[in-house]
């Protein structure tokens, strides 16, 4: 099995994720089915239906999070340095627009674009990988070319 590469705040996150839903969410929709049950007929009980859907979205987020928890492998990016790496903050300028971006780049499970969280597989953490401060990088993204200038990097 391939590892899954995770930052130690994205780890952490999941495997908070994971404890509440095993801990709190479980038994309140356990406690939601009884108390659905109770009120008879089920084939028209739209509470019961909507328990036991919960039940079904908690316990398949729960495998999904102990498979990817299972296959973590940790990068503390603290104790990185140098070109762009998984973990490391990048900060960039967009050539075209001046508009300047900061992301880091995270695993999969932990990447959220709004939060500045880039997948380790887009196209444009690739072409970060490996390039140095100042250097420039072009992507192709499905909107045509696009052209940056790495401002900064840190390992936070």
């Amino acid at each position: 099995m391939e590892k899954i590469l995770l930052t130690r705040a994205g780890y952490t996150a999941l495997n908070d994720e994971l404890k509440t839903l095993k801990s709190v969410e479980r038994p309140a929709v356990i406690a939601a089915i009884a108390e659905a049950r109770e009120h008879g007929d089920l084939s028209e009980n739209a509470e019961y239906h909507a328990a036991r859907e919960k039940q079904s979205f908690i316990e398949g987020r729960v495998k999904e999070l102990e498979g990817i928890i299972g296959l973590a492998e940790v990068v503390d990016a603290a104790k990185l340095s140098g070109s762009v790496k998984f973990g490391a903050t990048v900060r960039l300028v967009d050539e075209d627009t001046d508009e300047e971006k900061t992301y880091q780049i995270v695993g999969e499970p932990e990447a959220d674009l709004e939060k500045g969280k880039l997948n380790i597989k887009s196209p444009l953490a690739r072409a970060l990988i490996g390039k140095d401060e100042g250097d420039s990088v072009e992507v192709r993204t499905p909107g045509g070319e696009k052209s940056y200038e790495i401002l900064g990097i840190d390992y936070i």
